[in-house]
């Protein structure tokens, strides 16, 4: 069986959901491809991307592989070019790109058009996965276009179903939800928006994002030492939540001398954070150590006692699906005090294997720390119900 992966990043640290599938699928002797729009260009990248020779697989069809000009003209004067050398192979396809009414913006701007150059040669598929709902968008169109056969699967995680959808409107996947073969929503939660933006019920699966529990060793309590960790593993964007986490920390910071906030990702808002915990007088409690692969992230979860995801409603109505990094961190036998946002009470279990509080509520995330910090009973009984949860559901 011959499958294509359409992301927008590849490979990306923070998307080892689907690095998994991907080496999943070539361990089980599928054949696999990968289209991107771009690589995301971040100091490390996962060893299994090394390990699986995962670039040789990769095709890139976005401005990384066809250097489109910055300029208005000169983008116009390399599309003749282009245009001239790829008609014969494709003229239909190549004409349906410049297509005004269908792909409005990106047919003026001639994106659609560069995009589609380096599908020209048709390819055929049995299955083509695309991650979030715009690739599934794309993936419609290069169809429509001739470029490209194989049944279409989508899978939807948090932006495309909620920023993407609001910049976009509420009909924005209408041709995907017509001709796309599959939907998997990665909680009910969406689920339930698909349904109600008009995606047939019995095209749609809830399929999570889960991890091969087999890699992560539980971890008890009683293993760990010296200070208390907490640790959050996520991208320093505005849906993280991480502001808030910061926040609890420097009120607790004056009551417990014995903590330590580990933060492992990078992201826009990183001197912004930076500037918050100088301000808070915590730069020796608060750690930030950017980018880790994978077996770096295990070995600092094995040694937290605390996983702290604090996720929000971005402004710009971001949202999350539910983190791989807190069912990474339950695996492992950590108590997590998160939100109650979009699909984590599906996971986290308030009161069980965690709390959750409501979204950008620091007093409360203030609370809940200070209580699992005082009772490594609690602690220990969580993080177990947690890898049962994740052993039951997740993996």
């Amino acid at each position: 069986m011959k499958i294509a992966f359409f992301v927008h990043f590849f490979p990306a640290l923070s998307e080892t959901f689907i690095l998994n599938q991907i080496v999943g699928l070539i361990d089980r002797g599928y054949d696999v491809d990968i289209y991107a729009n771009s690589p995301a260009n971040e100091p490390k990248v996962h060893t299994d991307v090394d390990r699986y020779d995962l670039l040789k697989r990769t095709y890139y069809y976005g401005p990384f592989s066809n250097s489109i000009p910055a300029s208005k003209v000169l983008r116009f004067l390399k599309g003749i070019n282009l245009f001239i050398i790829n008609f014969h192979k494709n003229p239909r396809a190549l004409l349906k790109s410049l297509n005004i009414y269908k792909f409005k913006k990106e047919a003026v701007s001639l994106k659609m058009f560069y995009k589609t150059i380096p599908f020209i040669n048709l390819k055929t598929y049995d299955i083509i996965h695309s991650h979030f709902g715009s690739n599934g968008l794309f993936a419609v169109s290069l169809k429509d276009m001739g470029l490209i056969k194989g049944k279409i699967i989508t899978s939807f995680h948090g932006y495309d179903m909620s920023g993407y959808v609001t910049t976009h409107g509420n009909n924005v996947y209408n041709p995907l939800f017509l001709k796309g073969d599959l939907f998997l929503p990665i909680s009910n939660h969406w689920k339930k928006k698909l349904i109600k933006m008009g995606c047939p019920e019995q095209k749609i699966l809830v399929h999570r994002m889960g991890i091969d529990v087999n890699k992560f060793c539980y971890y008890s309590e009683k293993q760990k030492k010296n200070k208390i960790k907490i640790l959050s593993v996520a991208r320093l964007v505005e849906k993280k939540g991480i502001h808030y986490g910061i926040e609890a920390v420097a009120v607790l910071a004056k009551v417990y001398d014995d903590i330590e906030y580990i933060i492992v990702g990078d992201g826009p808002l990183k001197n912004s954070f930076d500037n918050l915990v100088k301000k808070m007088q915590i730069d020796g409690i608060v750690k930030f150590l950017g980018w880790r692969e994978q077996n770096e992230i295990i070995q600092l979860l094995q040694k937290a006692n605390i996983f702290l995801a604090p996720s929000v409603t971005s402004n710009d109505d971001d949202q999350e699906g539910i983190p791989v990094a807190i069912m990474e961190a339950m695996a492992l036998g950590l108590p997590v005090v998160s939100t109650s946002h979009s699909g984590i009470p599906e996971l986290v279990k308030d009161g069980v294997s965690g709390f959750l509080v409501p979204e950008r509520d620091a007093v409360s995330l203030t609370n809940r720390l200070a209580y699992l910090l005082d009772h490594p009973e609690i602690r220990a009984e969580m993080g177990r119900c947690g890898r049962e949860i994740v052993k039951d559901h997740f993996d």
